[in-house]
């Protein structure tokens, strides 16, 4: 809230008029008064303010401990008998000055009330308005008390300039002295009373910006009328259909003085509190709720999807809990995970196998599932199972999910208008979609069980992390146990104190390396004075934690990226030394017909089943590592791919500390199930929280026109040249009670905060880009930037924009907050971005969209798109069949493919800390690309020749090539070692192009 110069007087007449700690004594001491009810003559209650001044409560009541209403609930109060309930009991001999209504709640109900005598209406009404401008909110009362040291309920100047230090306000001396004089109205002069320094705080808050924006719109008046406020709505926040109704109803709504609502008029107090209300918040209010058409194929939409949902934490020693999927449900994910395994008693339990996470019943998991499902929003649930079960337990699980889904399962009144397209999210409303396994057809009808390939057995933990229990005299569980669990929260504090922005903040090879050498370190002594047989325990338990290393390296020298995620064969494996998985996972398993049967539209397939027949229903499911590199070398066939079926992405085997990685490259080739560690906080989970509040944090997003319906390459440097683009100009105006960084080393006792603001955004790689503002120093209160800060972006409908406060600091800098939006939902205009997790943090800024038309030659953006052309990369031999693109082969590669190779990226180049120096004014961009794809996995190597002088990354030009059909998949999709030859062409080639900034 804030005053111009006449409500301060006005507010300080008020104040020493009425003391308001006497009204508030007085409220809170409770006053009887006559509730007035339409029918009734009124019942005699006892009203009193409760002692946290937050609400208003009253006794008797068959209400009890709900008899109450909430401060911040209520909408007005008005003085006299104006009410509806007021004019039905017109025969009533009430002194007008005895009577007032308070209006709340948000049908604006009303509580009429007829106090004994004026003085008890007037001390109420004070006091009501007063609590609702927020002068004495808890916050503010707690402010004051702790201000005041020696708590005798006064605040002298240095005890305020103390306050304004801890409030991170850094106002020249002279400033506050004028304000502090200017508020000490009492006979004790050079100390504030709470009511003083109520005023006082006002004149501290008065935002420059919204006064100066409200005068250029008035006619230097210090109010708005009508006409003037319908004008700014119109032309600076970009609203249509703006009537003088809904005008009026904003000043009614927003309005503090009863002065300005009887002329219509919104002073500065009432345009503060609209432009920092819902309706002027950066977010469009409309995609609060589904608006998108939920009528197409589900291939056509994003789906929300987690990841190992049962666990509460790390991948190894966490809890699981059926809580977690009311909790995921609640968030808005549509696709959960149930990771299936044979229990005691012939009961099937839910946990991560191999690894010492905690079992749950599978029936407690599917009655939470059954209970939460739907409570949010009724699209369909897809239920990913993981089958490890006997098949004895399957039968055991089919009949669980048929007795207590029911109805749920049934798909035989969905209808989707093509047998060769998916149904839609509007028609699968209510149900339960089972993921899994499906018998082939080719096995009769009454075949009770058959053999299914288990090559795609997705999230089944990596034989390198694998935990196999065979104890001896040795080493105990408990042992173990105990060490692990030691290490691993050590690891994870250490990531915790890291930069929260930092994508590769923490490194699960480094824990396991530690995790491994440590364990070797902390058993040494007991393995030595055992005997052989004895100590192999630790080796069998723990050994394979090493192996991740030496299996980089292996790949790094043969530049082999064969999937991580694969039982497969380092490529190598005819040389000496070749690595061989210990225990190569099963290629087939035993699937019972009950279970199959209920499975329609969601089988689970591996990727050298498919055949591309034209049918519809299969999930192909991808670790991210292999993901990646499909997205990397065959974009576009992927994105035809995901026109007509599902994918799912599942994090790495190696994630053991749940922590996720980027979704936007396989959102951008059309991937719908990218799924997520739900249970980790984070930056890439803003990401997918910001992608499905676009519609209403349903679940289901849908998919770009451009990606379900034609290709194009995401990595070119113009992917849409027919498109028009969008530019975002961004001027970050002010911030507003900006808070110390939680994890500041100082805490309290450090300095004020010196603030600045990053915006990021995140989209295809020619879209990836961020910029900063200055530096404001000493003021996290009101600091005041007024910078413009510019973005082109080619393809809207994918890309985030995120906002970062920082602290900066001499050496580094400290995360205050964020807020991720995705463009689609921007709204133009003046706009507060609200910082998430923190009250009242903001940012203030200004919006503007253009589009951006006209022809842009590939050549400027991209020198070597004509020469690729000249080379034959054109779009009828990218473009490959689906068999093509995850069919496998047992020929060798071509020279062509070859020249595609990717190579691991060195384990130097995942623990690297992004740190953070000043920004300076001016400062270029940061272009970017899928930066946080080289997190944890294979990604392309950039050479060193391609980096600017600010060290910033530039992409090499490149063109998909088709794969003969001679070659197979693992050494195409995932590209083998390189001969001489192709060494040779792929530089000749690298020669020819000229590198675009990513």
């Amino acid at each position: 809230m804030c005053f111009n110069g006449a409500d301060l007087e006005l507010l300080t007449f008020i104040l020493i008029s009425f003391p308001v700690e006497r009204c508030m004594s007085v409220m809170q001491s409770g006053t009887q008064m006559i509730k007035l009810k339409s029918g009734t003559k009124g019942l005699v209650r006892l009203f009193y303010l409760d002692e946290h001044r937050t609400c208003i409560r009253w006794r008797p009541s068959r209400k009890s401990e709900k008899a109450k209403i909430i401060i911040d609930s209520i909408y007005k109060v008005t003085e006299g008998r104006q009410s509806e309930i007021f004019h039905r009991h017109a025969e009533g001999n009430f002194d007008p000055s005895c009577c007032f209504t308070i209006y709340h709640g948000n049908h604006m109900e009303s509580l009429d009330l007829i106090t004994s005598n004026p003085e008890e209406a007037r001390t109420w009404i004070t006091g009501l308005k007063y609590l609702m401008a927020g002068i004495s909110d808890e916050d503010s009362l707690q402010t004051f008390e702790e201000a005041d040291k020696n708590g005798d309920g006064l605040l002298n100047i240095e005890e305020i300039h103390q306050l304004m230090h801890k409030l991170n306000v850094n106002l020249p001396r002279r400033k506050v002295r004028q304000m502090f004089q200017e508020a000490d109205t009492d006979e004790n002069q050079g100390t504030l009373t709470f009511e003083e320094f109520s005023v006082f705080y006002k004149m501290m808050s008065l935002r420059r910006d919204l006064y100066l924006l409200l005068l250029s719109y008035s006619d230097k008046k210090d109010h708005l009328n009508v006409e003037e406020f319908a004008q700014f709505l119109k032309v600076e926040q970009k609203m249509n259909n703006v009537t003088t109704d809904y005008c009026l109803d904003i000043i009614r709504k927003f309005e503090v003085s009863e002065e300005n609502k009887e002329q219509n008029v919104l002073g500065i107090e009432g345009f503060t509190n609209f432009m920092r209300s819902p309706a002027c918040d950066i977010f469009n209010p409309l995609h609060c709720e589904v608006h998108q058409d939920m009528d197409q194929p589900l291939c056509n939409y994003y789906i929300a999807s987690s990841h190992n949902t049962y666990l509460t934490g790390d991948q190894l020693l966490s809890q699981s809990k059926v809580e977690m999927y009311a909790r995921v449900l609640q968030d808005g994910c549509r696709c959960i995970e149930v990771d299936c395994w044979d229990g005691a008693d012939g009961e099937p339990v839910v946990h991560h196998g191999y690894t010492l996470t905690s079992k749950i019943l599978f029936k407690d998991v599917v009655e939470t599932i059954n209970k939460h499902a739907f409570v949010k929003n009724e699209f369909p649930v897809i239920l990913s199972i993981e089958n490890h079960c006997s098949i004895q337990q399957q039968n055991k699980i089919a009949q669980y999910l048929k007795e207590i889904f029911g109805d749920k399962l049934d798909l035989s009144s969905v209808n989707s208008g093509d047998s060769r397209q998916l149904p839609s999210p509007q028609s699968l409303k209510g149900k339960i979609l089972v993921k899994g396994k499906k018998l082939p057809y080719h096995l009769g009808a009454d075949a009770e069980e058959g053999e299914v390939s288990d090559e795609d057995s997705a999230d089944e933990i990596e034989d390198d992390c694998k935990l196999k229990l065979c104890y001896s005299n040795g080493t105990t569980e408990h042992q173990i146990e105990s060490f692990i669990r030691k290490k691993l929260e050590s690891l994870i504090k250490e990531s915790q104190i890291r930069d929260k922005e930092d994508p590769d903040s923490f490194t699960v090879t480094a824990l396991l390396k530690a995790t491994h050498e440590g364990l070797n370190v902390n058993l040494k002594q007991n393995s030595d004075i055992k005997e052989s047989g004895k100590k192999s325990h630790s080796r069998s338990l723990m050994g394979n934690f090493g192996k991740h290393k030496k299996a980089v390296k292996s790949r790094s020298k043969s530049h082999s990226t064969s999937d991580d995620e694969e039982s497969q064969q380092n490529s190598t494996g005819k040389e000496a030394g070749q690595l061989h998985r210990l225990g190569r996972r099963r290629k087939t398993m035993k699937l019972c017909r009950a279970l199959s049967d209920l499975v329609v539209y969601t089988n689970s397939v591996a990727a050298q089943d498919i055949i591309d027949d034209g049918t519809t229903g299969n999930v192909l499911s991808f670790s991210e590592t292999r993901a990646h590199q499909v997205v990397q070398q065959k974009a576009e066939q992927f994105m035809l791919y995901n026109q007509k079926q599902l994918t799912r992405i599942y994090p790495s085997a190696y994630r053991i500390d749940s922590s996720n990685f980027n979704p936007l490259p396989y959102w951008t080739t059309g991937c719908q199930l990218v799924a997520l560690n739900y249970q980790s906080d984070g930056r890439m989970m803003q990401l997918n929280q910001a992608k499905f509040r676009m519609n209403g944090n349903c679940g289901y997003v849908l998919k770009p026109q451009q990606i379900c319906k034609g290709t194009f390459n995401p990595f070119s440097a113009d992917p849409l040249p027919a498109n028009p683009k969008k530019q975002l100009i961004l001027k970050i105006i002010s911030g507003q009670q900006l808070p110390k960084p939680p994890d500041s080393m100082l805490g309290d006792r450090g300095e004020i905060i010196d603030p600045f603001v990053e915006v990021e955004i995140i989209g295809l790689p020619v879209d990836c880009c961020k910029d900063q503002t200055r530096v404001v120093d000493d003021n996290g209160f009101n600091p005041v930037w007024e910078e413009t800060l510019t973005f082109t972006i080619h393809m809207p409908e994918i890309a985030l924009v995120r906002f970062l406060v920082w602290d900066h600091d001499p050496i580094g800098r400290d995360f205050v907050g964020q807020r991720t939006v995705a463009f689609s939902s921007l709204v133009p205009g003046y706009r507060h971005v609200y910082l998430e997790g923190l009250t009242e943090a903001s940012i203030f800024v200004h919006i503007t969209i253009n589009e951006i038309y006209g022809k842009w030659s590939p050549l400027i953006l991209n020198p070597s798109y004509t020469i690729l052309h000249f080379l034959g990369a054109t779009k009828s031999r990218q473009l490959i069949g689906f068999r093509g693109l995850f069919h496998k082969n047992s020929k060798h590669h071509s020279a062509e493919n070859n020249g595609h190779c990717v190579r691991k990226r060195s384990i130097g180049d995942r623990i690297l800390r992004r740190t953070a120096s000043a920004p300076a004014k001016g400062r270029k961009k940061s272009k970017m690309g899928f930066q946080e794809t080289t997190e944890f996995k294979d990604s392309v190597s950039e050479p060193s020749e391609l980096k600017d002088k600010e060290g910033v990354l530039r992409r090499t030009a490149r063109s998909l090539q088709a794969r003969p059909s001679s070659v197979p998949v693992d050494k195409y999709l995932l590209v083998g070692s390189s001969s001489p030859e192709s060494e040779k062409l792929k530089g000749a080639k690298r020669k020819e192009s000229t590198s675009v900034q990513i």
